[in-house]
């Protein structure tokens, strides 16, 4: 809410001083910013949502349809607003790489096209028309950091980091073959990705970036070419850092990544740490970041389904021990994220290469389906839950905890192990009467609940 309120007295004062001009905001706009080329296609989306209340959707465009392409996204709009969703993350659209290429879409070969295994310039502009349409947000995936080795940009070697030979070099330490180092000390190469970047939010009318291995890039780029972007008007512009260090906040992000609290979630239900221990990562990851940004929490997503397992691997080996550990991603703090089949249970890891045949069967798992649209439908609605503060009851193998917000509370417990618990109440909880926010029943808390494996609960009142 600030965030816009700021805007609203920027835009207001930015009229009044130039109105002596006789000119409105866009034609100053067009005259003084330095990407001058681009024209505003559409009407900019104006339910762009508060950065606390985002709900995102990755989608891997090869797997999510039958025809892998973004005309397959927008027609699968309604089931992922369904879900409850915002905002939707496109997973890379370029052009990928060729020479030294193993098929990754972060190997860029053209920042301002689009690959034509997912379409053209009018299919994303109509899937952005169409998710505006829903109140939902679209946000690109972009690589900053390195392009492909037949990217044009390589035409201007000193864009690039080279070695000592002249050789221009893949990102150090990174074992990435396919890509080239771009050189941050160039000025010009700078205003160029600034350039791209202004692109795709004035000729797609797309509502911001997701920002590939942010932390690879120096802040003050990210603080040049978001101070740039957000000097457009009448924007409200999503900055997402694939990071999880705070100081990006500082340059501009609005959300970065989970990483510590992801880990030790795995490691929970591994039975390696304690529950004391998920409570201490849950609020180290806040401290320290700028007062209106947030953590994105998820269980799974691209990196973690294709090279490492699926999220019912990690959690328990079993749909229900991922939709337990999915209530604590979602509901302890921070803004959930749903990857591409999560929500059905796909059972396969995903990948997201070229030459990928693996597609989403929509109808499996349908009660799975059902519980995230609960769920999801419980956090849109729901104050408390988006509390970041919260009080601890938990216990060895049950996390428990309460939020406050206005007139409501709201009480989740959850069995964190596959074995059935006994689970004794603190006292002030015991003999309480809650309402079920899953289903509207009336609950009563005996002094000691009996918990069935990976069983949670989330109450009311």
């Amino acid at each position: 809410m600030f965030k816009t309120i700021v805007l609203t007295i920027h835009l207001l004062l930015f009229t009044q001083i130039m109105g002596s001009c006789k000119k409105d905001t866009a034609e100053v706009w067009e005259t003084t910013h330095p990407v001058k080329e681009f024209k505003q296609y559409d009407i900019p989306f104006v339910n762009v949502p508060e950065i606390e209340d985002i709900t995102m959707y990755e989608v891997n465009l090869r797997a999510f349809s039958a025809s892998g392409d973004l005309k397959g996204v927008e027609k699968g709009l309604d089931h992922i607003k369904g879900l409850g969703i915002n905002v939707i993350w496109l997973m890379p659209i370029h052009p990928t790489a060729i020479e030294k290429g193993v098929g990754s879409p972060y190997a860029v070969k053209d920042y301002m096209d689009i690959h034509p295994d997912f379409g053209v310039l009018a299919d994303l502009r109509s899937l952005v028309k169409q998710a505006h349409s829903r109140d939902m947000a679209v946000i690109l995936d972009w690589v900053g950091n390195h392009s492909s080795f037949d990217n044009k940009w390589t035409k201007n070697s000193a864009w690039y980091v080279k070695d000592d030979n002249g050789n221009i070099i893949n990102p150090p330490n990174t074992g990435w073959t396919d890509v080239a180092e771009l050189n941050f000390d160039n000025q010009e190469m700078r205003q160029e990705m600034i350039k791209a970047l202004n692109y795709w939010v004035l000729e797609a009318n797309v509502d911001g970036y997701r920002c590939d291995y942010a932390v690879g890039i120096p802040d003050d780029f990210w603080k040049q070419a978001i101070d740039n972007l957000r000097s457009i008007p009448n924007r409200e512009l999503i900055f997402f850092a694939e990071a999880e260090r705070k100081e990006l906040t500082a340059a501009g992000f609005d959300l970065v990544f989970g990483w510590p609290f992801y880990n030790s979630l795995k490691e929970l239900y591994a039975g390696n740490i304690s529950t004391g221990k998920l409570f201490t990562d849950n609020l180290a990851e806040y401290t320290g970041l700028t007062s209106d940004s947030q953590v994105v929490r998820w269980i799974t997503n691209h990196d973690q389904n294709a090279w490492e397992e699926i999220p019912q691997h990690y959690f328990g080996g079993s749909n229900d021990g991922a939709l337990s550990a999915f209530v604590l991603a979602t509901y302890m703090g921070g803004v959930p994220l749903i990857y591409t089949g999560q929500e059905v249970a796909h059972p396969d890891k995903l990948g997201f290469f070229e030459g990928v045949t693996t597609k989403i069967n929509w109808s499996q798992n349908p009660s799975v389906l059902a519980t995230y649209t609960t769920l999801m439908n419980f956090y849109n609605n729901s104050k408390a839950i988006k509390e970041k503060s919260l009080e601890n009851f938990s216990s060895s193998n049950v996390v428990s905890f309460k939020k406050k917000q206005d007139n409501e509370e709201v009480f989740v417990i959850v069995n964190i192990t596959g074995s059935s618990v006994e689970y004794t109440l603190p006292p002030e909880l015991a003999g309480n009467t809650w309402t079920n926010a899953l289903n509207n029943t009336t609950v009563k808390l005996n002094q000691v609940l009996s918990l069935t494996p990976y069983k949670y609960m989330v109450l009311k009142k």
